[in-house]
């Protein structure tokens, strides 16, 4: 969840959106981009992917053992 807050908030920061705003035109609450960006874990796969195609990204499912190989886009 760490890797998903601060993709999240980059994304969003780099778009000029405050959280409200940003929750506005991602259709979603307020309250899932604060629990995004905050990383809790009791969220909405739907409300994530929602948020995720604001960026153009996607989920995808992969195997456990692939995880330590993804490269993030965070800095």
């Amino acid at each position: 969840m760490k890797y998903l807050a601060e993709l999240v908030k980059q994304k969003r920061k780099e778009t000029g959106l405050n959280q409200i705003d940003f929750a506005d035109r991602a259709g979603v609450a307020l309250t899932v981009i604060r629990k995004i960006e905050q990383g809790k874990t009791d969220l909405q796969l739907e409300k994530v992917i929602q948020v995720l195609r604001m960026f153009g990204y996607k989920m995808v499912p992969i195997h456990r053992s692939e995880i330590t190989k993804i490269k993030i886009g965070v800095d």
